[in-house]
This record gives C-alpha cells, structure tokens and sequence, in this order.
C-alpha cells in the first residue's frame, strides 16, 4: 500500500532553517500534485505548499517567500526548505499527494482532500 514518510523535523530557534523531506513507496507511477500541510496544537490543519508536475508551486500567504517546496531527484520524494522559522510555525507537518492531473486542482486542494498523506514530523520553533 501507499506510504508517505517525512523526516527532518525537530527544535530550531526562531530566525533558523530547517529541511524536511518525504519519501514515498508502494506507488508505481510518479505523483502529479505534492505538497506539505500543517497542524498546530489545537487548530485545524493548514496547507502549506504544493507543487505539480509541470513544476508550478504555490505557498500560503503566511510562508511566502521564507518556504520552498521542491522535488528531489528520486521519483517521489519532495522537499521542504524552512528559512526564517518563527515560533508560529511550530507544528506538525505532513507530506501530501494527489495523483490528480490538474494544476488547478491541485494548487486549490484543502488539507482533508489530498488522497495521501504521512504521519507527520514535529517542528518546533522557539
């Protein structure tokens, strides 16, 4: 079956950078739509970033021009470079992915519609 697995989480100071990355198995084919969503404690999950197959990304508002959501060289793996982390952004992320082909689509999906997802990597920023 489908797995996702994020790793890279973990305690930086506010002002730092942090990696997170997702490998995924059990998936034959190459995802069309990835991306991260988030989890504060006592808050709904947020989306984060997405990326499609035709390499168009997009951030919300709240990470923009601080995140990078990329695409590593294995098939299926994805990234997340975090610059600039301020305590806000302490929660638990989780890597996504949609096998879906449309961009629109994929750039609009809310966190409870991604076909799959991981179990999640603390981050913590103090």
């Amino acid at each position: 079956h489908v797995q996702l697995v994020e790793s890279g989480g973990g305690s930086v100071q506010a002002g730092g950078s942090q990696r997170l990355s997702c490998a995924t198995s059990g998936y034959t084919y190459s995802w069309n739509c990835m991306g991260w969503v988030r989890q504060a404690p006592g808050q709904e999950r947020e989306r984060v970033a997405s990326i499609h197959s035709d390499g168009s990304t997009t951030y919300a508002d709240s990470v923009k021009g601080r995140f990078t959501i990329s695409k590593g060289n294995a098939k299926n793996t994805l990234y997340l470079q975090m610059n600039s982390l301020k305590p806000e952004d302490t929660a638990m992320y989780y890597c996504a992915a949609d096998p879906s082909i449309w961009r629109n689509y994929c750039s609009g999906l809310r966190p409870s519609q991604w076909r799959y997802s991981g179990q999640g990597t603390q981050v913590t920023v103090s």
